[in-house]
Order: structure tokens, then sequence, then C-alpha cells
């Protein structure tokens, strides 16, 4: 019996900026972003929109499909959390309506925890082949003005559906862990935008990369030139070139560049128009290998390296199922970036500055995404969505 990805979707917010727009500001070249770190735009959430709402949109395509009474874990990862004691997957379990016999979580660890509930779903699905397990990461990357994070923020969410005999990606089970007690990234509760030593974080992330790979080659005999593609976790786009090359000639590859780069393109293709979605980010770029890979991946390795700050990393596999291509999303997905607004600089200076209340009054925010379910207001410091 074989366990993994049945079904994977993603959303996003209703809006973005081009990075363009950013760097006409700033007096700069827009080639900065666009080659210099492979991004060209990055979405912002609308006050109608959190990390309830694209969880819960990017999941509907999927439990729309199957029983829900079907479902009895919700593991929701995010860093963008919205309460310090709610988790945010029980708004999404209402709002999906799923099953009042189900246990719903929230995990936390930088950008890896979609990670760490990934494996947890498996095991659970390995214990009671019987169940399924909806794992879902949403998150929204947020910098200060003016600094060098702020290009690459960026918002999104993923729904993976966990299953026996899955149909989409068949998780192998050996892989390769590496924790550290550093402080690259942090954001301390009383911020609402995160704090980055930027070298020092790519230094950390190649660093948890070569040993999360040296415990996962000892465990697995799987060897870097045996992955027909690898995701890697997307802090930007350009990171996960920069790691291709270094886990290439730290495995003594003997591919060139070219085919060493050609391994993760299609993984590249959403988070370079989302920006940074955290958790999401290495699971939406697998979404962007399913949807835009050029050859039928049916019986490919894949690769996975799954990084969060501070920090703890991962190294592990999986095989493309055949026939995974008539379970896929892609018309739905290409639909909902299309019909995205792009917004002006001050457009995007209104967006980055709301705040929800605070005050503990009654608020209804004005409907402005189109997304299936929206965050209608605020009342008593109670969050209230609701669907279209």
């Amino acid at each position: 019996m074989s366990v993994g990805i049945d079904d994977i979707s993603f959303a996003t917010s209703n809006f973005y900026l081009d990075l363009k727009s950013l760097a006409d500001v700033q007096q700069i070249e827009a080639d900065k972003y666009y080659l210099g770190i492979g991004q060209e735009k990055m979405g912002m959430v609308s006050l109608d929109e959190d990390v309830v709402t694209m969880a819960a949109n990017a999941a509907l395509p999927i439990v729309e499909k199957i029983d829900r009474q079907s479902i009895s874990t919700v593991l929701f990862a995010t860093e963008t959390g919205i309460d310090q004691s709610k988790a945010a997957g029980i708004f999404v379990h209402g709002l999906l309506e799923l099953p009042a016999r189900c246990r719903v979580v929230e995990l936390k660890q930088a950008c890896y925890s979609a990670t760490g509930a990934l494996q947890m779903a498996c095991a659970l699905v390995a214990r009671n082949p019987q169940q399924k397990v909806l794992v879902l990461a949403s998150d929204i990357a947020r910098y200060d003005l003016d600094s060098s994070g702020e290009a690459t923020q960026g918002c999104g969410a993923v729904a993976m559906l966990i299953s026996a005999n899955p149909r989409l990606v068949e998780i192998e089970p050996e892989s390769g862990h590496y924790t550290e007690d550093v402080m690259d990234f942090w954001r301390p509760n009383y911020r609402s935008t995160a704090l980055v030593d930027g070298k020092y974080s790519t230094k950390i992330y190649l660093k948890a990369l070569k040993q999360a790979w040296s415990h996962y080659h000892e465990v697995s005999g799987v060897e870097f030139d045996q992955l027909d593609y690898v995701c890697y976790h997307l802090p930007f786009s350009r990171m996960a070139e920069k790691a291709q090359l270094q886990l290439a000639k730290f495995s003594k590859s003997s591919a060139d560049s070219a085919a060493l780069l050609a391994r993760i393109e299609p993984t590249l293709h959403y988070n370079r128009i989302l920006g940074n979605s955290y958790t999401a980010s290495m699971y939406i770029g697998l979404n962007s290998l399913l949807d835009n890979a050029d050859q039928d991946l049916s019986g490919r390795r894949i690769g996975f390296f799954s990084y969060g700050s501070g920090c703890v990393a991962e190294f592990f596999s999986g095989r493309i199922v055949p026939g995974y291509k008539a379970h896929l999303h892609s018309e739905q997905h290409a639909r909902m970036l299309a019909e995205r607004e792009e917004l002006d600089y001050n457009a995007y200076l209104r967006f980055y500055h709301a705040t929800h209340p605070i005050d503990g009054g009654d608020h209804q925010f004005e409907p402005k995404t189109r997304g299936h379910f929206r965050l209608a207001g605020i009342s008593q410091h109670k969050r209230i969505y609701s669907a279209r």
C-alpha cells in the first residue's frame, strides 16, 4: 500500500502588484527583481482576505469531489496565525462543512510546518488506510517598506488530500532532517512584519540543504541524478536555482547547469507571480510542476527540500502516479490567476497599511475578493466569515 497526495489545489489573493511598479518608484530597473530574484509580481490581500479564506478557497475544489465524512483530520500549517489559541483550521472546518468527528490542529515552524503536517498525515493514513487527512498551508508574507525583503512579499495557500493509494504523488518513506537553533528570520508576537538577516538566511538555507540531503541520501541510497525534478522552498525563485546548483556540486552530479536548471524550471511558474507564500511555497511549486511540465511525469521521482528559518529542514521524495493528469485543477488555477486585479503603487500602499480593527467593536468589510469565501467582518473580537 502506498500513501501520498491524492489531490492538490492552491489559491491566492484577488490582487497583486507588478514589481515594475515598485521598481519605477524606487527608480531602478525592473530586471533587478525580474532577473535578480526571479520575481515578477507579488500577491496582496484585501481586508476581506486572509489565511483562512485562501485555505478554504484552495480546499473547496477538493472536498466538493469526495465524501466529506471521510476526512478525519485537518492539519493547518501557517506562520501567519490569526489567534493565539484557536486553530485557523477550525474556521476552515466550519466553512467547508466537514464532519464533527474530526481532529483539527495548527502547526508552526516558519516555512517548514506544511512538511511536518504532510509527514504526520502520511503516518495517520498508514495507521488507518480508510481515513483521509486534509493538509492546509496558508500564509501572507509581509516585510517593512523599503526593506530588502519588500519585493519578496506575497501570499498563497495550498490544500492537499492525503490518502492510501493516492492518484497524484506517492510519498516515499525515507527522509532526511536537520535542525539548528539560529536567528536568520523571526517575527516576535508584537510585530506585524518579519525580521530577516538575508545573507545569513541564505547561508543557513544552503547549509541545511546539504545536511538534510546527506541524511536523506544515507537512509535512501538515492543519488541526486536519480531525481527527475526537485521542488525547493521558495522565498524567491532565484533561491531555487542557487540551491539546485549548490546541491548538484555537493553531490558530485554529472549534469551540466542547463540540465540542472531544467529540473526546477516548471516548479517556479506560479511563485514568480505570487511571491513568497511561506509554508505553501514548496507545495505551490509542486502544483506548478504538475500543471506546467511539458512532458508526462508519470513514474518520475521528485525531490522535495523544505526549509523553515530558525531552523528546521527536511529532504524527501515522491513518485508521480500514472494517470495523474486527469485529477489536476490546472484550468481552475489558470482562470484564478488571470482574473486577479493589478494594483498601482498607491493602491498597494493602501492595501499594505490597511489593518483589521482591534477595538472590539462591530465592523463589516467591503466585499472586494471574488473568492468563494471571504472575511465579512470582525465583531467583539470575533472573526466572521461568509461564503458567496
